[in-house]
């Protein structure tokens, strides 16, 4: 007798990332408009995004243990990665983002530590096909290479969006490697 499987695998730490809202322009749960208008100074492509609905956010609840938690960051990266990746070479293929907001706390870890690992790993798995990670801390002010100074976020998230060939490599000047297979990508 054949037993045919018809679901996927069950994971151990579903549930550990609760869906707060589902993929959309404008989440209630978080305020992110201001914010994503003061980052258009820094990314020539997210004004074209926002104007045509391409960047979109997801958000989650930490509702886990730090391992937990971590693991389904990876797994909501890889299925963003994903649903992406396909739109690529569609029409404005290249402006479309997806942001993975994480709310909530994990006793004992921040959101620099829960977003390092999943953030390292999808980086390394995407980039060689096109698809660029990033990460952003709540509370957070970055300066850029060229120390211009980025605004917090008003949330901790993953953004995963097509790379820009001729200019993400330098994100990656820490990885040369990396760097190389994003350009030839």
């Amino acid at each position: 007798m054949t037993i045919s499987r018809t679901s996927a695998a069950s994971r151990p730490t579903a549930g550990a990332l609760r869906l707060v809202e589902a993929s959309t322009t404008r989440p209630r749960s978080v305020d992110i408009s201001g914010y994503a208008r003061q980052m258009t100074a820094h990314c020539p492509y997210l004004a074209p995004s926002l104007q045509r609905g391409l960047t979109t956010w997801t958000v989650y609840r930490a509702d886990g243990d730090a391992e937990a938690v971590q693991a389904e960051l990876f797994h909501a990266g890889a299925q963003a990665a994903e649903w992406l990746r396909p739109l690529l070479n569609r029409p404005h293929g290249l402006l479309r983002c997806e942001n993975i907001v994480v709310l909530g706390e994990v006793p004992g870890t921040g959101h620099r530590d829960l977003l390092a690992w999943p953030h390292w790993v999808l980086k390394n798995l995407y980039s060689p096909v096109g698809v660029m990670f990033g990460k952003f801390y709540a509370g957070e002010e970055e300066v850029t290479g060229a120390g211009h100074r980025i605004p917090a976020a008003p949330a901790s998230f993953l953004p995963v969006r097509a790379a820009v060939r001729r200019r993400d490599p330098h994100f990656l000047h820490a990885t040369p490697d990396l760097a190389a297979a994003l350009a030839g990508a």
